[in-house]
């Protein structure tokens, strides 16, 4: 897999504005967890998707067309950010479950966490619904450059015993550094393609 062009396509604010698509890959995570610049490091496009250092910004489905139209890339909202007053909350908990209950195009959940922290409560209830919805899903550990090869390698059994998910579900990644695009492409290709027979 090899991403040579991808657009911001619509931002879906109501779920019946939920555009065509092909195939989608769809990125989830709490407010701040590093999102948009994961967008942009495996799109090769560092003003893509918009950075902000105020959690909470993407509150809504952020469409991004890639290679005319292969698949869609799918924002999530950032969940778990305090300052978000409730009823805002539970308007962005009903998009996310609506889209992950409507959705037929959705191949694949990239769940970002950050390698540092362990899971949150809100981590838990988004991994909740991934198995619920039987939906296939591959965990990124985030900020990898903040941590010593080393302590990168025992955040990660603690994310896989806290998950409980195998090691080899989780990739770590830097868009600092730039380290972790390729399993994170190949991953997107065995999403699009392994099933492709069936589809």
């Amino acid at each position: 897999m090899e991403i040579k062009k991808a657009e911001f396509v619509i931002s879906v604010h109501n779920i019946s504005q939920l555009p065509s698509t092909v195939k989608e890959i769809a990125i989830a995570g709490k407010s701040n967890v590093g999102k948009s610049s994961f967008i942009n490091f495996i799109c090769n496009n560092s003003k893509l998707a918009k950075t902000s250092k105020e959690p909470g910004r993407t509150r809504a489905l952020n469409y991004y067309n890639i290679n005319g139209g292969e698949f869609s890339l799918v924002d999530l909202p950032g969940y778990g950010f305090a300052k978000v007053p409730k009823a805002e909350k539970k308007k962005w908990a009903t998009l996310l479950e609506s889209y992950f209950q409507l959705s037929k195009k959705l191949k694949h959940v990239f769940l970002l966490l950050d390698i540092r922290h362990k899971p949150t409560e809100y981590d838990n209830m988004m991994l909740s619904y991934m198995n619920f919805y039987n939906l296939p899903f591959t965990i990124i550990a985030t900020k990898a450059d903040k941590l010593s090869r080393a302590a990168c390698g025992r955040q990660l059994v603690m994310l896989s015993s806290a998950l409980g998910v195998g090691k080899d579900n989780i990739i770590p990644i830097s868009s600092t550094e730039k380290t972790g695009k390729e399993r994170v492409l190949e991953r997107i290709d065995q999403a699009l393609y392994a099933q492709s027979e069936q589809d």
